[in-house]
C-alpha cells in the first residue's frame, strides 16, 4: 500500500487534530513529537520524539514523505532551505515561511505588496522610539519583539521610550531578536481569514470570522462575523487571497485582521496584524461548522489534491475555547456536557492542567446566534469546572 506520506513538526494540537481528516483520507501522518505524552503523540502511530532545531530528526521525519508541513513555525530556515535543496517538498517553503516567523520581514512585504497594516517601524534604540511615539495620537504604541511571540507574548502597550529598554538591549545582543513599534489601532473588532492554497495555485477562504480575545488570547470565534459590511467582507476576503498568493503560501494561511472605522459615510475597513502559516485557532469551527475542515484543507494543499469546498453547514457556528480548569482530568465533565447539550461538539487536546492553557475547545452551530453563543459557553465553562 503506497499511501501518500505527510510529515508534521510539532505535536501540539494542531497536529492532534489533523489525524481524523488523514484517516478518512488514508494519508499517513508522520509527526515529530517533543514529548511521547504529548498532544499528538497520544493519538499518531508514527510519533518519532524531537526538537524542530535538530537536523537529524527532522531530516529523518522527512525521508520517503510526500510534503514536509508544520503545526508551528518554530523551524530554522537554513534547514528548511537544505531539506528543499534535497529534494523534500516543504510547504510552506522557507521563503513564504519566513514572514510567519519574523515580523519585520512580514511587515516589510506586505507593505510593498501594497496589504493593509498599522504604521509601523523598526527601532534600534530609544530615540527611534521616542520618535515613532511622537507621531502618534495619545502618544501610545504598541511595541513587539520580531520573533517568537504568540498569544500576547513579546507584545507591550508603552507610552514612553523608555519602557521597551530591555528589549532594545537584548536586540543589541549578537544573537538579539529584533524589535518593532506599531501605531496602537483604534479597532472595533478583531476578523480573521482562513484561506488555503494548493502548489498549482487554487485558492479557497472560509467566510471571514470575528475572533473574541481575551488577555491577549483567542476565547471564542463566531463564524461568520456578524453585522459585517459586505464591503469590508470583499475587502478582508481579498486581502487574504493577496497574502496567500504574493507570499507563495502553500497550504492553510490564517490572516488576523483589525477592523477599524473608515471615513464618514465608508464601511469599516481592516490592517493586517497577524500571519499565520498553518492551520489555526480561528478555523477550529471548521471542524463541525465547514463542508471542509481546515485541517482536511491543509493536507489536501500540501499534497497538491483539489481542495475542498469551505461553505458553511450551518447559518452560525461559535467556537468557544478552553482555557484553564479547575478540573485536573477534563473528560470528568464530559457527562454533564452530553447531559446539557447533546448538540455541543467537544475537542480536548489531552494536555495537562495549567492556567490559561489552551485545553480544548467546543463547537455550537445553529440558527440563532444568541442561542448558539450561549450554549458554547455554558460547554466550555463546565469543562473549565464552573457551575452553571
Amino acid at each position: 500500500m503506497n499511501a501518500p506520506l505527510v510529515a508534521v513538526v510539532g505535536g501540539g494540537q494542531l497536529a492532534r487534530m489533523m489525524v481524523p481528516a488523514a484517516t478518512a483520507l488514508g494519508i499517513h501522518l508522520r509527526v515529530l513529537v517533543e514529548s511521547p505524552t504529548g498532544s499528538a503523540a497520544q493519538v499518531v502511530v508514527d510519533a518519532p520524539v524531537g526538537e524542530a532545531s535538530d537536523e537529524a530528526a527532522i531530516t529523518a521525519l522527512a525521508q520517503g514523505a510526500d510534503a514536509l508541513t508544520f503545526e508551528h513555525e518554530h523551524v530554522p530556515n537554513a534547514l528548511l532551505d537544505r531539506l528543499v535543496a534535497a529534494g523534500v517538498a516543504v510547504r510552506p517553503d522557507a521563503a513564504a515561511l519566513v514572514h510567519a516567523q519574523d515580523k519585520i520581514v512580514m511587515r516589510r512585504r506586505l507593505t510593498a505588496l501594497g496589504v493593509p497594516c498599522p504604521r509601523w517601524a523598526p527601532v534600534a534604540s530609544r530615540e527611534d522610539l521616542a520618535a515613532f511615539l511622537a507621531d502618534q495620537p495619545g502618544g501610545a504604541a504598541v511595541v513587539k519583539t520580531a520573533r517568537g511571540g504568540y498569544d500576547g507574548k513579546g507584545v507591550r502597550v508603552v507610552s514612553s521610550s523608555d519602557e521597551a529598554d530591555d528589549w532594545l538591549a537584548a536586540a543589541a545582543l549578537p544573537d538579539g531578536v529584533p524589535v518593532l513599534v506599531e501605531e496602537k489601532v483604534p479597532y472595533t473588532r478583531e476578523l480573521a481569514v482562513l484561506v488555503a492554497r494548493r502548489p498549482s495555485g487554487e485558492v479557497r477562504t472560509w467566510p471571514v470570522v470575528e475572533s473574541v480575545q481575551r488577555d491577549g488570547v483567542c476565547a471564542e470565534v463566531v463564524a461568520p462575523a456578524p453585522d459585517l459590511a459586505d464591503a469590508t467582507r470583499d475587502e478582508a476576503l481579498d486581502v487574504a487571497v493577496r497574502v496567500a498568493e504574493g507570499l507563495g503560501v502553500v497550504g492553510v494561511l490564517a490572516v488576523e485582521l483589525f477592523e477599524v472605522p473608515g471615513g464618514p459615510g465608508e464601511a469599516p475597513r481592516v490592517l493586517v496584524n497577524e500571519l499565520a502559516m498553518r492551520p489555526h485557532n480561528s478555523g477550529h469551527w471548521t471542524i463541525d461548522g465547514s463542508v471542509t475542515s481546515q485541517f482536511e484543507q491543509h493536507l489536501r494543499a500540501v499534497l497538491d489534491l483539489p481542495l475542498g469546498d469551505p461553505a458553511p453547514r450551518a447559518r452560525w457556528t461559535v467556537m468557544a475555547n478552553v482555557l484553564g480548569s479547575t478540573l485536573p482530568d477534563l473528560t470528568a465533565a464530559l457527562p454533564l456536557v452530553a447531559a446539557l447539550d447533546p448538540g455541543a461538539k467537544v475537542q480536548l487536546y489531552g494536555k495537562d492542567v495549567r492556567p490559561g492553557r489552551k485545553l480544548g475547545h467546543v463547537n455550537v452551530s445553529g440558527d440563532d446566534l444568541d442561542e448558539v453563543r450561549a450554549r458554547a459557553l455554558a460547554a466550555a465553562a463546565l469543562l473549565r469546572g464552573e457551575t452553571l
